[in-house]
């Protein structure tokens, strides 16, 4: 059975690796943002693509979604779209056979396993909360009745952090539902040459597609599965806690974050960890996984207050030193823990043992 572990998590390992190189087929760069989405998928979660125009968030999301082997589907948001756009809508039909007419649900964008949301704060409030519910329940509802959303279904969404003209700001509520919020920058000089080499010929390479849909279930289900040590989940769960301006706080939180990040943020630093921790073939969990993934999980859900603009701290600033503050407050903590790491290392694999995860 142990065997059939390792093979199965030798096999999502190379799969990864296969999606990475159909990807890089057509972005070039951006290897970083790459692996992340590709956690967020294993997870289960949403991202937020967040970059100025021409650095490639829509054709990144593209690209991974021609990996798999599963329906994609788009939205423009635009200020005039409605919530019936994207969550579909009840329309009379007249039966060509009797010609009776009978209300029928003709369903939108949203029913789809991979969304790319293009520009998602260019649309009224109104739509956007159509979203939340499809993002958080995974269902929508058109008049009276609710619908379940494919499954998987995995949101990424795309937003231009310079233009605010005529945009919509995402609420709280919102922006607490991406799992992750992933920072696009520029290409280095190396890369753009690469770019240009590759855009300006005949013909675009286009990327393949790797994943067959059974594949992505077992992921899915080795990341579930995944036992996490308490010393590491506790680690996860000060990370969390220590971004909010409490009386427990640091006093550099205190004096520059207004709020920070609820139990979701510690719940997807976990899961975001063991996915982490899959992806360099490790049946454990260790606290570099959490440090790994605690930008991306927590820059969104960090607000400054007016002192840290005017300092011109930013989020991934503070969540730096907290990091700093933890990891050095935690350095006895894992020299003791580390015989408890190895033996729960050796412990993961008869929690797996429990399951066949070779055949989900």
């Amino acid at each position: 059975m142990d065997t059939d572990i390792e093979q199965a998590v030798s096999k999502v390992q190379k799969l990864c690796q296969q999606v990475r190189e159909q990807v890089a087929v057509e972005v070039v760069g951006q290897t970083q943002v790459v692996d992340q989405m590709i956690i967020g998928l294993l997870c289960q979660g949403h991202c937020l693509l967040v970059g100025v125009p021409g650095l490639a968030k829509t054709l990144m999301v593209q690209a991974l979604a021609n990996t798999m082997k599963l329906s994609f589907g788009r939205i423009q948001f635009t200020p005039d779209l409605m919530p019936t756009d994207i969550t579909g809508t009840e329309i009379i039909q007249e039966s060509a056979e009797t010609g009776q007419r009978e209300m029928q649900f003709q369903p939108g964008p949203l029913f789809t396993n991979v969304l790319l949301a293009d520009e998602i704060n260019r649309t009224p409030p109104k739509t956007q909360a159509a979203l939340l519910e499809a993002m958080q329940e995974r269902q929508v509802t058109v008049g009276a009745r609710t619908r379940e959303l494919d499954s998987p279904f995995f949101v990424l969404a795309t937003q231009n952090p310079i233009e605010q003209d005529g945009t919509y700001p995402l609420p709280e509520a919102q922006l607490d539902r991406f799992m992750f919020q992933l920072l696009i920058d520029y290409p280095s000089e190396e890369e753009e040459l690469e770019i240009v080499q590759r855009t300006t010929g005949v013909t675009r390479p286009v990327a393949e597609s790797v994943i067959e849909p059974q594949d992505l279930q077992l992921a899915m289900r080795l990341v579930r599965e995944m036992p996490v040590a308490s010393h590491v989940a506790h680690f996860a769960i000060r990370l969390a806690r220590l971004t909010r301006p409490d009386q427990d706080a640091p006093t550099f939180i205190q004096e520059h974050v207004a709020w920070g990040g609820g139990p979701r943020s510690s719940q997807h630093l976990v899961l975001g960890a063991k996915a982490h921790a899959l992806l360099k073939g490790r049946l454990s969990v260790d606290y570099q996984d959490v440090v790994a993934v605690a930008a991306p999980v927590l820059r969104h859900r960090i607000r400054l207050n007016y002192a840290a603009i005017a300092s011109q701290l930013t989020a991934d600033e503070i969540i730096e030193r907290i990091v700093q503050n933890l990891s050095t407050n935690n350095d006895a903590d894992i020299d003791n823990h580390s015989a408890a790491s190895q033996d729960h290392r050796d412990q993961s694999s008869k929690v797996f043992r429990s399951e066949d995860v070779s055949n989900p």
